[in-house]
């Protein structure tokens, strides 16, 4: 029998809505790990912002920046940074509309302006701090994602101006800002790559619209209940709310754990 792997996004399927991983998704992610189940984290989130979870859980492999930083069993498989000079480009015309921006590498992330509402309100919802400011922060360093904070249709505008980019919206204020053709599903093939594992016997838990590429190519993607109708669309399994207890139940309810 092929070794199976399960990659988990983290905000809204191991975390619950209050940011906390419920004890019965602990229990079940160990239980997985004795059965021989790989797990493996695939998330939005610099390496920095969740180094504890990895720890909680026993994890050391993950897919970090939505697919730009790839670690397998704790070394470095994969990078895919930013180009600097497109994404000055971009910087200098968010300065003009006064549109705020993050810079994040694997270790650190810096603010390109101080104190600004819309870094406070989106980042908090992650309770993470507003960082500390260095708008040339990305020059001469590896950037893996930027965030750009702007409301709605304002990130259209971006959209069309530099198409060396993908953009996501996470929060009605917030853009992740990644290179093009960027995504999940990409870092995972890397990973797969680099395990000697097969991509049809991933699994993919999700619940945002940067889960819905990763979702889409696993051997079996999964869509939480809480999950965005997109995401839920191109999904094989649907399963309840995370405050439900839906990853467990889609654990049992696909036969990973009996």
């Amino acid at each position: 029998m092929n070794k199976k792997i399960a990659f988990f996004d983290i905000d809204g399927t191991l975390l619950d809505h209050d940011k906390k991983l419920p004890v019965k998704t602990k229990k079940a992610i160990k239980d997985l790990q004795n059965e021989g189940v790989y797990c493996a984290i695939a998330t939005g989130r610099a390496p920095f912002m969740y180094k504890e979870l990895r720890e909680e859980l026993g994890i050391d492999s993950f897919v970090s920046f939505n697919g730009q930083y790839v670690v397998f069993e704790g070394e470095e498989v994969y990078t895919n940074p930013l180009s600097e000079p497109d994404l000055e480009k971009l910087h200098q015309h968010a300065e003009e509309n006064d549109h705020p921006m993050v810079f994040m590498n694997d270790e650190e992330m810096k603010a390109s302006t101080l104190n600004h509402s819309h870094i406070t309100k989106s980042l908090g919802t992650l309770y993470i701090e507003h960082p500390t400011e260095d708008a040339s922060f990305f020059k001469g360093r590896n950037i893996y994602q930027s965030l750009l904070f702007c409301e709605g249709d304002e990130i259209e505008e971006y959209r069309t101006a530099y198409d060396a980019f993908d953009y996501i919206r996470w929060h009605p204020v917030s853009c992740d800002v990644l290179p093009k053709g960027g995504s999940k599903a990409e870092g995972i093939k890397k990973m797969i790559e680099a395990s000697g594992l097969n991509l049809e016997d991933t699994y993919a838990f999700g619940d945002g619209l940067n889960d819905i590429e990763m979702i889409r190519e696993a051997g079996t993607g999964v869509a939480m209940g809480n999950a965005v109708p997109e995401t839920k669309a191109v999904s094989d399994f649907v399963s309840t709310d995370v405050g439900e207890g839906g990853l467990v139940h889609a654990i049992y309810e696909l036969g990973l754990l009996k």
